[in-house]
């Protein structure tokens, strides 16, 4: 901590129902651990029925939501906090529930002029009705066969399958109503997959370095996500300077199109042409050993415990 900062009460908020649950509390230990060695009284939480009286009750100065999964990043816990009128870091409520929804997301990205694989949605609904032979029929005739299937809402690549012929496409829906009730289906870019964090440390908001992945498997999974040596990473990116400042810039760009605030992330294909093609923000990026956003801090020149720290300041700041 430094000479100017006042130490903090933060309550950590980790854990959570969701499926990335056991994903939440390794970010929320790494926040907690990074903020205690900066001289805070820092508190971990997992949200319970009793978490809002405890909050109203205790009035820490900040919290510092961890949670992964809806529990954290569709919005709503975010608006009760807001309405406890209790600082926290991350991005407010509606920004939260637009980048949750991926198909949401997409349409803003897409108005504001940059590129995102074309997709259709299809709710669990539709295919009760409308009979899933003829409508999986529809897909592969206006997509083709060589396809990313994602849950509509989620993180972690939970339920995401990555197809090559449309005999696949059956199952990998399935697949993705495990984790929700509506699928996405995009046609798959092919090129250099990276991802561009977005952090504001109260002077405006700037793109870290960019992170190149390299899966092992070729498909960044959950399991090449978490689990180490599944997945290469490389801080800065194996890119052209022109390419990874357009990078940057469209992950910027995005960013503020969603309204969102403090720390994100920006997941992104670059084809062969060098243009990057918008996939998701991750309101809650992941901040374990093996994530992206804390390697591009450290590959910046900044320590994680320093940014946690300021991030904390500046919710503080804004909601006084």
């Amino acid at each position: 901590m430094s000479e100017d900062t006042t130490p903090r009460t933060v309550v950590v908020l980790a854990g959570g129902i969701s499926h990335e649950r056991d994903v939440s509390l390794r970010s929320g230990r790494r926040v907690a651990d990074a903020l205690t060695q900066r001289g805070h009284t820092v508190v971990v939480r997992d949200p319970d029925a009793t978490l809002l009286e405890f909050l109203d009750e205790s009035r820490p100065d900040v919290v510092w939501p961890a949670l992964h999964g809806a529990s954290g990043e569709d919005g709503a816990l975010r608006s009760l906090l807001d309405m406890l009128g209790i600082a926290y870091v991350g991005s407010q409520g509606k920004a939260a529930r637009l980048a949750w929804q991926k198909p949401t997301s997409k349409v803003l990205v897409e108005r504001a002029g940059l590129s995102t694989p074309r997709w259709v949605t299809l709710p669990r609904d539709t295919f009760r009705e409308l009979g899933a032979t003829q409508v999986l029929a529809r897909v592969l005739e206006s997509l083709g066969s060589d396809l990313v299937v994602k849950p509509a809402m989620g993180g972690s690549a939970l339920g995401v399958g990555v197809i090559e012929s449309g005999d696949d496409l059956p199952r990998a829906v399935v697949d993705a109503y495990t984790y929700g009730e509506v699928a996405l289906i995009e046609q798959r870019v092919r090129g250099v997959e990276v991802s561009v964090g977005i952090i504001d440390l109260g002077e405006g908001a700037f793109a870290l370095p960019v992170v190149e992945i390299e899966p092992r498997s070729g498909v960044y999974s959950y399991e090449a996500r978490y689990n180490a040596g599944e997945t290469s990473f490389y801080t800065p990116a194996r890119l052209s300077d022109d390419v990874a400042v357009a990078a940057q810039n469209v992950a910027l760009q995005i960013y503020n199109t969603l309204g969102l605030r403090h720390i994100s992330r920006i997941d992104l294909i670059i084809d062969e042409a060098g243009v990057p093609w918008f996939l998701e923000a991750n309101v809650l990026p992941g901040l374990t050993e093996t994530s992206m956003v804390p390697q591009a801090i450290l590959a910046a020149g900044f320590s994680l415990g320093s940014v946690y720290e300021k991030l904390s300041e500046v919710a503080i700041a804004e909601s006084a």
